[in-house]
């Protein structure tokens, strides 16, 4: 009997450096590439926001139309399915006689959550459920320190690491694949299968995502070649824009880096070299303070205590903040900008998340869950621990006091144009 392997894709929508993919086609005689769409991820939350919204579910579609067109120049192709992982893949599984499933692991509790789910489900039918890393800079077992003994402290985590760890080099994309003869591969979704409309692109902004894995790899190219123009320009740092890639898998985390360390000889680029790779300890980072410690992160409460929350006006100053309602130009600003485009700096994000709990005093969990539905390079790990740290409830406690909501305007919009820019 052939051996045939499942591999499941979800968020590592790339033929380079995926270990899954390369083992699947060295270890089988047929592989069958599948994406699923699950509509748990557009539901509404708790919170009357939504998972996902229009901008980020566009990016996805994208991003498995490029992955179904990338397996199809290897000779292959990509099962697209609509339903639940847990109850299509075993279908799959029995129908097409597979022997193994294969999957990249993840950290948050809704995706953990529904790997469990898949793992029992497979379980009855005798076939394991193979899990790989593949989503960040360090793999878990080159760390100098087990999960439970991460440091808190971001400053210690990057010290350590980077003195005792390596990163290890890419995996090559496969240049064939043989898959399953499948009579029916499914069609990419649209929009209106999530009951989301499309969203017009703001001509205010000067950048425009599209998802897949050449997308990406065209742009890391130009941050590249910005880097370059960086030799003649002291103190440039630009904003890499990569964050969208690495959250949907088009982009490794450590494509990104072996390519941008090219370029840290360059006079002048290594500032740039520098501030690309700390954005990447920090993904590292959220992601393993997930893996240390479950869910506490999605809990108001998380590691202390927010402070005050006014619960009378709570849901009223919440809308009046994500709709840019609030009468602050610069927070307006930010939000109109993230509401039109999915994207905003760190620092905005930043400054929109301090006047959201300080000012308005709304449970920072709220904002949390509308930059999911919103932000176009959503990542659990990184946005609920990004948030609860700027809430004062994160993990390290010592981080509560260096977020300043009026250095931040300054930095942000120091003359005032970017509040003009956004206005509404």
């Amino acid at each position: 009997m052939s051996k045939k392997i499942l591999v499941w894709f979800r968020n590592d929508l790339r033929l380079h450096d995926n270990e899954m993919l390369v083992e699947a086609i060295a270890k089988s005689d047929a592989v069958l590439p599948v994406y699923i769409l699950d509509a748990r991820l557009f539901e509404k939350t708790k919170y009357d926001t939504q998972k996902t919204g229009s901008i980020r579910a566009k990016f996805i579609i994208e991003s498995v139309e490029s992955l179904r067109n990338s397996l199809k120049q290897i000779g292959g192709n990509l099962l697209i399915a609509k339903g639940n992982p847990e109850e299509i893949i075993p279908q799959l599984v029995q129908e097409y006689e597979i022997t193994e499933v294969y999957h990249h692991r993840e950290v948050a509790m809704e995706e953990t959550h529904i790997s469990s789910l898949v793992e029992n489900a497979l379980w009855k039918l005798r076939v394991n459920l193979k899990h790989f890393i593949g989503h960040t800079l360090y793999n878990k077992e080159d760390l100098p320190f087990p999960i439970k003994d991460i440091p808190d402290a971001f400053n210690q985590f990057k010290k350590k690491i980077e003195r005792d760890s390596i990163i290890k080099p890419c995996f090559a994309a496969p240049d064939r694949i043989n898959v399953a003869e499948v009579i029916d591969w499914g069609n990419i979704f649209a929009l209106e299968d999530v009951n989301l409309e499309p969203h017009e692109k703001d001509q205010r902004s000067d950048f425009e995502f599209i998802g897949g894995e050449q997308e990406g790899i065209q742009h890391l190219h130009k941050v590249i070649n910005a880097m370059q123009q960086a030799a003649t320009s002291k103190n440039l740092i630009l904003a890499s824009k990569l964050s969208a890639w690495l959250a949907m898998g088009c982009l490794s985390p450590r494509k990104v880096y072996w390519e941008i360390k090219k370029m840290e000889s360059v006079p002048n680029a290594k500032a740039m070299f520098n501030h690309v790779l700390l954005g990447l300890l920090w993904r590292d980072y959220f992601r393993f303070m997930f893996k240390k410690y479950g869910n506490v992160f999605f809990k108001p409460n998380g590691f202390g205590s927010q402070g005050l929350v006014d619960q009378d006006n709570q849901q009223e100053n919440f809308n009046k903040w994500r709709t840019g309602q609030t009468g602050f130009a610069v927070v307006d600003a930010v939000m109109n900008e993230l509401n039109q485009t999915g994207y905003i700096s760190n620092i905005a994000r930043q400054t929109a998340a301090l006047y959201l709990i300080n000012n308005l005093e709304v449970s920072w969990v709220y904002g949390a869950a509308y930059f999911e539905e919103r932000l176009i390079d959503y990542n659990p790990a990184s946005n609920w621990g990004n948030w609860a740290n700027i809430a004062g409830v994160g993990n390290d406690q010592k981080s509560k006091s260096i977020f300043d909501l009026d250095k931040n305007i300054k930095n942000l919009d120091p003359k005032g144009n970017y509040a003009i820019t956004w206005a509404s």
